[in-house]
C-alpha cells in the first residue's frame, strides 16, 4: 500500500479517488480504498438487483458531495485523507432515494442533505470529543431524520416508501417457516442493510471487502448477523423484518465497533461485543416502536446508541491506540474524532 499511497499523494485525482474510496470503507470502519471499492460494488449490485439504481447513484453522489464539502470547509487534512467525511454523506445519499420519489426535486434535496451531513459531522464530533466518544453514523441519522420528516411538509418532495405513521401495537404471534438457505440469505441481508440494500449477494461482497482489511471485522460482522437474526426469531419478531435483515445491520456495526475497532480483539472484547449485539437488537425494536407514530426509519440509530452506551463506561478491555481499529494486527482506520 505504500506505493499506492505515494502515487496518490503526487496525483490530485488519484488522491481524491483514494480518500473518497476510503470514505466508503469507513462506513464499516475500514480505512482501505480496496475495501471501499468493493463496498460500492456491493451497493451497485444490490441497488440494480432491487431495481433501484437511484440508490447506488445517490450513495455515490452523497459520498462525493460530502467529501467536497469537507474540502471546501478546509477540515483537518489527516482525517480528510482517511475518508472521515465521506461515510455519513454516503449513507444519506442512499437513504434519500430509498424513501423519496425519484425526481429532480429529490436530487436537489439529496445534495443539500449530503452537504449538511458533513457540517453535522463536524458539529457532532466537536461536541462528543468532550466525552471521548466518536460521532459514528449519528450525523447521517440526524440529518436523514430531518430530511424524512421535512418531506411530509413539502408538496414537491414526494414520499415513495416511508412507513405510514401509526400508533405502535403489541406484537402478535407470527408464523415463521424458513429453510436453512432462506435463513442464511436473511442473515447476509442483515449485512447489506447497513447501506439500505436488502440483497444477500451484496452482503457477501461486503463480508469479503471487510476480510481484505480485517479478518476480525469480517468474522464479527458475520457472527453478529447470525446472533441478531436468531435472537429476533427467538423473541418472536415479525417474520418480514427478519427475512429482510432489518434486525441485523445495526448489530453488525456494533459488533465490529466493540469487538475490533475500539478494543483489541480478545475473549473479553468478544463477550462485550456479544452483549452489545444483543442489546442493539432490543434497542432496534424499541426505536421501531418509538418512531412508528412519526413514520420514519431508525436508520443506524440503534448501533449509535448501543455503541455509545458501551464505550462511555471506558471498560478496561485494552482499548486500541487512539481508538483505531485493528486490521489483522495493523492499526488503521477511524479516529476518535470521527
Amino acid at each position: 500500500m505504500k506505493f499506492a499511497d505515494t502515487a496518490a499523494e503526487r496525483n490530485p485525482l488519484l488522491r481524491f479517488t483514494d480518500l473518497t474510496l476510503r470514505g466508503a470503507g469507513q462506513v464499516m470502519f475500514m480505512n482501505n480504498p480496496v475495501t471501499g471499492l468493493l463496498i460500492l460494488a456491493a451497493v451497485v449490485w444490490g441497488a440494480v438487483a432491487e431495481d433501484l439504481p437511484q440508490v447506488a447513484i445517490g450513495a455515490v453522489v452523497g459520498l462525493l458531495v460530502g467529501t467536497l464539502t469537507a474540502m471546501a470547509l478546509k477540515v483537518d487534512r489527516d482525517t480528510l485523507r482517511q475518508g472521515m467525511y465521506g461515510f455519513s454523506p454516503l449513507l444519506t445519499g442512499a437513504a434519500v432515494p430509498t424513501f423519496l420519489d425519484n425526481d429532480a426535486w429529490m436530487w436537489g434535496y439529496l445534495v443539500i442533505g449530503a452537504a449538511t451531513t458533513t457540517v453535522v459531522t463536524l458539529a457532532v464530533s466537536n461536541v462528543f470529543t468532550t466525552w471521548g466518544v466518536p460521532a459514528l453514523t449519528f450525523p447521517f441519522v440526524l440529518t436523514s431524520w430531518f430530511l424524512m420528516l421535512g418531506a411530509y411538509q413539502f408538496h414537491k418532495i414526494g414520499i415513495s416508501s416511508l412507513s405510514t405513521p401509526a400508533l405502535p401495537q403489541p406484537a402478535g404471534a407470527t408464523s415463521f417457516d424458513m429453510s436453512f438457505p432462506e435463513l442464511a440469505t436473511s442473515m447476509l441481508k442483515g449485512v447489506s442493510q447497513v447501506f439500505l440494500i436488502g440483497d444477500w449477494v451484496s452482503g457477501l461482497i461486503i463480508l469479503v471487502a471487510l476480510a481484505i482489511n480485517s479478518r476480525w471485522a469480517a468474522i464479527l460482522a458475520a457472527a453478529a448477523a447470525v446472533v441478531a437474526t436468531l435472537l429476533a426469531i427467538a423473541l418472536g419478531a415479525h417474520s418480514t423484518a427478519i427475512e429482510s435483515g432489518l434486525f441485523g445491520f445495526s448489530a453488525v456495526l456494533t459488533a465490529i465497533a466493540l469487538g475490533c475497532v475500539f478494543n483489541v480483539p480478545n475473549w473479553r472484547a468478544m463477550l462485550y461485543a456479544l452483549l452489545g449485539t444483543v442489546v442493539t437488537v432490543v434497542i432496534q425494536a424499541a426505536l421501531d416502536t418509538a418512531l412508528a407514530p412519526i413514520g420514519v426509519p431508525t436508520f443506524t440509530a440503534p448501533f449509535v446508541f448501543a455503541t455509545w452506551l458501551f464505550l462511555l463506561p471506558k471498560a478496561d478491555l485494552v482499548p486500541t491506540p487512539h481508538h483505531k481499529p485493528i486490521a489483522d494486527g495493523v492499526v488503521s482506520g477511524r479516529e476518535a474524532t470521527s
